[in-house]
């Protein structure tokens, strides 16, 4: 009888033990069914710390076609920062960039042969209108030519921690449609692929390096040269614009991309209420097949997965203390302790109702304190000595998708007080006081060991 109930019992804790783990695997499976995406892989993120809500087959290495661009737009924002390029600077048309740029059947707004355009015109026309000729010509004015602008890309890559990546050319085509004319160093047959959590994590460092990328982004539609005899309409491919076909309250970008081997792509971006999100969506299918509007359909789940059951919430206002961690050791200072606080007010992007799932966690710099946890005087106030963070005791947590990212979800613990240097005269009587309280407790140590 006692072994039977011995069993049971065993059982039943072993059971117990098991729910988080089957609740995690049943959450995340939730997830995927409710959402559906038809898509090859995708991934959906908080776009200021990289949080991951949702993804699938986010490492599997896929064909990204004009998201491409993401990159190029990435290398001339950052050489305009760097004051290597200028907005205003003329490019002059290659023989190789005009004959891309004289294809109609890609997306191209046709350029003079040996013409001159500036770089904010030719960006332009890539932001908005993908234009593949315009993009060779702003990779050859960067690197002196489209094969060392290959080289930049990658380099680029590994530099960003990408991981899962393979750039051959600056647009995203196939290397076959550049009809010979592919870069040095990559195959006729090459294509441009990273996986679902590369794309988002190249999309990521853009908006959040050079936010000014979403300027001409978010441009429905525009005029390539007007006044001019050789003036084109450039309509943004980016149908889920406000006011175009898939329309959707604060998209703003950021990317699509379609080719035979890539399918249909879109990285996109929208903002509510203060919280963006970013998505992507790779080869999106609609009931099994690809089609244009698939891509966009798909983001849509995405983002309303997101701004429906996902909110900002404050778990600490600023100035906060932390239970267990409301002063901090002080050594050498006029006072012995000093009062610490939140710097800011701790959010987290959550579930909604899911707020008293959350605890706080307190980690103290080591590099602002000594062996013995203590803060050297003399300070001000406002010293950083530690971070907080908050997370949740269940529940699905994919992480975030940068150690950046990770940092930035927590918020700094700083003393709440300037502390200055005790003089020596302060010190010495607190050694002369440390002296004899040592000598006091190892003779009262000994009588106890008497009795």
């Amino acid at each position: 009888m006692k072994k039977r109930l011995h069993k049971k019992v065993t059982s039943l804790v072993a059971l117990l033990l098991l729910v988080p783990f089957l609740a995690f695997g049943q959450s995340a499976q939730a997830e995927e069914n409710y959402l559906n995406i038809e898509s090859d892989a995708a991934m959906l993120i908080e776009a200021e710390t990289g949080k991951i809500i949702y993804e699938k087959n986010a490492d599997t290495v896929l064909g990204i076609a004009s998201m491409t661009k993401m990159m190029t737009e990435y290398l001339l924002l950052e050489a305009i920062a760097e004051k290597k390029v200028t907005w205003e600077q003329e490019v002059t048309i290659s023989d190789y960039a005009y004959r891309v740029s004289q294809d109609r059947g890609l997306s191209n707004v046709p350029l003079l042969k040996n013409g001159k355009y500036n770089v904010k015109e030719l960006y332009e026309a890539m932001a908005i209108y993908s234009a593949n000729g315009a993009t060779i010509a702003l990779s050859e004015l960067l690197a002196g030519s489209e094969s060392n602008f290959v080289k930049m890309m990658n380099d680029k890559a590994g530099e960003l921690g990408l991981e899962d990546y393979k750039f051959v050319n600056s647009t995203g085509l196939s290397n076959s449609l550049l009809k010979g004319d592919h870069p040095k160093g990559t195959e006729a047959n090459d294509e441009n692929v990273l996986s679902a959590k590369a794309t988002a994590k190249l999309a990521y460092y853009l908006i959040n390096d050079y936010p000014e990328v979403l300027e001409a982004a978010k441009t429905p539609k525009k005029v390539f040269r007007e006044g001019t005899d050789h003036q084109i309409q450039m309509d943004n491919w980016n149908w889920m614009l406000p006011g175009l076909v898939f329309g959707y309250e604060g998209v703003d970008g950021l990317k699509t991309g379609h080719t035979d081997f890539a399918g249909y792509c879109f990285t996109g971006t929208a903002e509510r209420d203060g919280v963006r999100y970013i998505t992507v969506v790779m080869n999106a299918q609609s009931n099994g097949k690809r089609s244009f509007e698939a891509r966009f359909q798909e983001t849509k789940k995405l983002l309303d997965y997101a701004f429906s059951n996902y909110q900002l919430e404050e778990v600490l206002p600023e100035e906060s203390q932390i239970k267990g961690h409301k002063t901090l050791s002080v050594a050498k200072g006029k006072e012995k302790q000093v009062d610490i606080h939140t710097k800011e007010p701790l959010k987290v992007l959550m579930k909604r109702g899911e707020k008293e799932n959350y605890q706080t966690a307190f980690e103290l710099d080591k590099k602002a304190v000594d062996e013995k946890e203590r803060i050297a005087a003399p300070f001000k106030a406002g010293k950083t000595v530690g971070y907080v963070s908050a997370t949740s005791e269940g529940g699905q947590d994919l992480g975030y998708l940068t150690k950046e990212g990770e940092k930035a979800a927590k918020v700094p613990v700083v003393t709440a007080e300037s502390v200055e240097k005790a003089n020596w005269f302060v010190l010495s009587m607190r050694s002369v006081g440390g002296f004899f309280g040592d000598i006091w407790s190892s003779a009262a140590d000994t009588v106890k060991g008497w009795f």
